[in-house]
């Protein structure tokens, strides 16, 4: 991976900054890639990777966390909405708030094997080399693996981590419910979880300092311009809306075309309106989603009289993400007003879009530079659990290179010399982020470069 790339937003490493680099041969690569091999194991069988939000395969995962963290010497934790949580106690000093990291285990059906998992393997491998290298640590490092990031199953995105912040509770988890009419609350129940105590897994913010998530990019800006490194600075929101559709169903045979109260043919148009709305040019950054598609009957020689749909709003703007939701709505109920066919909207999800804070993102970008590895600073379009959890702490992500930006399936990649360069500079901002008293000292720090 190159050094010298350059534009506008990327920077190149140049000089040493500060005393927190993390010697290359501490990063254990063959480490992390058998973590990563060990995690894909747990799957459904089938292409890819399939460990659904709230599933026995998704526990197995966080157990085989807890056995890696225990093989560390560290106690591991599950509160009431499944996170695992391990912590790494100061060696010199009792300041209450810690600095975090992880990301998720869970999957989408058929994914790959490096979403979620390598920023989970990351903090594995960030926990043996504090432990192995034994850097003073004036604050606790906790470890995080969060449960149900993926809305796959639920529809709900970064569930784990929305209940830590307190945006999720426990009604919230009987209204959320799989396509075949299970709740998020029945499906806790059934891996041993306690629906009704999540309002006892919530994050106080006196107990944070920092928290840093490494995450694949899922998409191609830093594999095609040679960057190693993505300083995340922004992250997109989405709104999530269930659409059914009631026709009439009838024999395809028997039934006139001028008579026909088709709800499949409703569902065509909305998602072509779906295209047609994010193309147009006050849509410049929106994207707009038809992620599933539920047809019933399902019969050749039947019309379609029930189609569910979902829907996935994704923007920068926060007032141009709910205005588009709201004129999709709009859009909608004239075509099925036109064509005879009932519709009825059910929220799904709404996060807004984040910035997040100069001072993590300075402290990541000085920490690339400072491990001789160019960065970009740039967006992620993609929710991830980091977004969530920035209403109890300061956050910042990390980015490495997906392979020709492919996420969400089988032939999903990351490199492990990436991996192992993204972890090192995980590793040395927590490190800089720890010999801080304060977030305003790393506004300080950069000034003084």
């Amino acid at each position: 991976m190159s050094s010298t790339n350059k534009s506008n937003k990327d920077v190149s490493a140049h000089e040493s900054v500060g005393s927190h680099s993390v010697p290359v041969e501490a990063i254990k690569r063959k480490n992390l890639e058998r973590l990563i091999a060990r995690f894909a194991e747990l799957s459904e069988d089938g292409p890819g990777v399939t460990r659904l939000a709230y599933s026995h395969l998704e526990r197995q995962a966080h157990q085989v966390f807890a056995d890696e963290m225990a093989a560390l010497g560290l106690v591991v934790k599950v509160d009431a909405a499944g996170n695992s949580i391990a912590e790494l106690p100061a060696t010199e000093s009792l300041l209450k708030a810690g600095l975090g990291t992880g990301s998720h285990l869970d999957s989408v059906p058929s994914g790959g094997r490096f979403d979620g998992i390598a920023g989970v393997c990351a903090a594995i491998e960030t926990a043996r080399v504090a432990i192995a290298s034994a850097p003073v640590r004036r604050r606790p490092w906790r470890f995080v693996a969060f449960a149900a990031e993926e809305g796959a199953r639920f529809g709900q995105a970064c569930s784990g981590s929305r209940m830590v912040a307190g945006l999720t509770r426990t009604p919230d988890l009987a209204r959320l419910e799989d396509k075949n009419g299970v709740s998020m609350a029945q499906a806790m129940s059934e891996v041993g979880l306690n629906p009704d105590a999540v309002s006892e897994a919530r994050w106080e913010a006196d107990d944070w300092l920092a928290f840093i998530e490494l995450h694949i990019e899922q998409g191609n800006v830093l594999e095609s311009h040679d960057i190693a490194i993505g300083v995340v600075d922004t992250i997109s929101g989405s709104s999530r809306l269930l659409i059914e559709l009631s026709g009439v169903a009838s024999h395809t045979g028997g039934t006139p075309m001028h008579l026909r109260r088709d709800a499949l043919a409703a569902a065509a148009e909305c998602v072509l309106l779906c295209e047609k709305i994010a193309n147009d040019e006050e849509h410049h950054g929106t994207r707009i989603t038809v992620g599933r598609l539920d047809v019933d009957p399902g019969s050749i020689t039947t019309i379609p009289g029930h189609v569910a749909l979902t829907v996935d709003v994704r923007d920068f703007d926060h007032q141009r993400q709910r205005d588009t939701t709201r004129q999709l709505v709009q859009a909608f109920e004239a075509v099925v007003g036109r064509r005879g066919v009932g519709m009825r909207v059910s929220i799904l999800g709404d996060t807004s879009p984040v910035v997040l804070p100069t001072s993590i993102t300075n402290v990541i970008a000085r920490s690339a530079a400072q491990n001789g590895l160019n960065y970009r600073v740039m967006a992620s379009g993609a929710s991830h659990d980091a977004q969530q959890i920035t209403r109890t702490t300061s956050t910042g992500m990390i980015f490495v290179p997906s392979w020709n930006g492919l996420s969400h399936v089988p032939q999903e990649y990351t490199s492990f010399d990436d991996l192992a360069r993204g972890t090192e500079v995980l590793i040395s901002a927590l490190l800089m982020l720890d010999g801080c008293d304060n977030l305003s000292q790393t506004s300080s720090a950069e000034s003084a470069q």
